[in-house]
């Protein structure tokens, strides 16, 4: 299977958001994403972080589902998915009806990327147990799968009886789950609970703050995904799909998409080698206009054809 390639929403847009889409609309970002000829658009989620966090180079975020909802109805085939969803944020129950209804409604289009979460202070302002949230996040899992089956979990944290939820999603078991992040546990998560994964380029700074190991060059990257799929291939399960925002993201901060493109185009063969499915890209363009034209540069010089 070729690469396939996602893009992820420029998250510095949304802060601006009115100035930034200009009379256009969510909508027409997704169709002008699909017409391109990309695979994938995605939206991460930050419902309430702090204003220190945004002050060091944090961002604001579009709720997911509705963002990613208003994308697929205005598209055909192009798969919607949330970059991530932050599990312990909200009852699975709710998560896995939300879920199921953008699945249903878009014919299938979803994949649900899910973590464990990092930012401690929007934890805390929403309610949620930041100290518990990976123990949540693996029963969240089995009880979401378990309602889109139209069972009931019987797990200590959610489990409940004599409810059901339908609409059911239109994927059979449901969309596919892909766990972000570099820990050992979210290595865990991909081997035995999930359809694919999202590893972070991440430098030793940065891993200090997701308190998560570094992931800098792409024999590591190799050798993570080599050592998951051999896991996966013992318990008899397929490789997992793997999406990489890659090394060369670093290049996109000035703009300039070409200089991204030119460095990133000889390597895809060596990403795909070490077992990347999907190359996700966000470009940092500053308007909707700009957006359109990154577009057209990345698909021209990325896309296969």
């Amino acid at each position: 299977m070729p690469l396939k390639f996602n893009v992820m929403f420029p998250m510095r847009a949304v802060k601006h958001y009115e100035r930034w889409i200009a009379g256009h609309s969510l909508g027409e970002v997704a169709r002008a994403v699909e017409d391109a000829g990309f695979d994938g658009i995605a939206m991460s989620e930050h419902p309430y972080p702090d204003r220190e966090w945004l002050a060091g180079g944090g961002h604001h975020a579009f709720d997911p589902f509705v963002s990613l909802s208003m994308m697929a109805a205005a598209t055909t085939r192009l798969r919607v998915i949330t970059y991530v969803m932050v599990a312990g944020y909200r009852s699975p129950y709710l998560a896995a009806k939300s879920a199921a209804s953008l699945d249903l409604l878009s014919g299938g289009r979803l994949t649900l990327g899910m973590a464990a979460g990092y930012l401690k202070s929007e934890f805390e302002a929403l309610g949620a147990d930041f100290a518990r949230r990976g123990k949540l996040l693996d029963e969240a899992i089995t009880a979401m799968r378990a309602t889109w089956a139209g069972q009931e979990h019987a797990g200590p944290e959610f489990g409940i009886e004599g409810h059901l939820a339908l609409p059911g999603p239109a994927q059979a078991g449901g969309p596919p789950i892909w766990v972000g992040g570099n820990s050992a546990a979210a290595r865990r998560r991909v081997r035995q609970l999930a359809d694919g994964w999202m590893p972070m380029a991440q430098s030793a700074e940065m891993a200090e703050i997701t308190r998560t190991p570094p992931l800098s060059d792409l024999d590591s990257l190799r050798s993570m995904i080599a050592e998951q799929n051999e896991h996966r291939a013992a318990d008899g399960r397929p490789p997992a799909d793997v999406s990489f925002v890659p090394f060369e993201k670093d290049l996109l901060r000035s703009g300039d998409v070409g200089e991204f493109c030119d460095a990133l185009k000889p390597r895809l063969a060596d990403y795909e080698k070490a077992g990347v499915t999907w190359i996700t890209i966000e470009p940092a363009s500053r308007s909707f206009d700009a957006f359109t034209a990154d577009l057209t540069t990345i698909a021209e010089r990325l896309l296969p054809r």
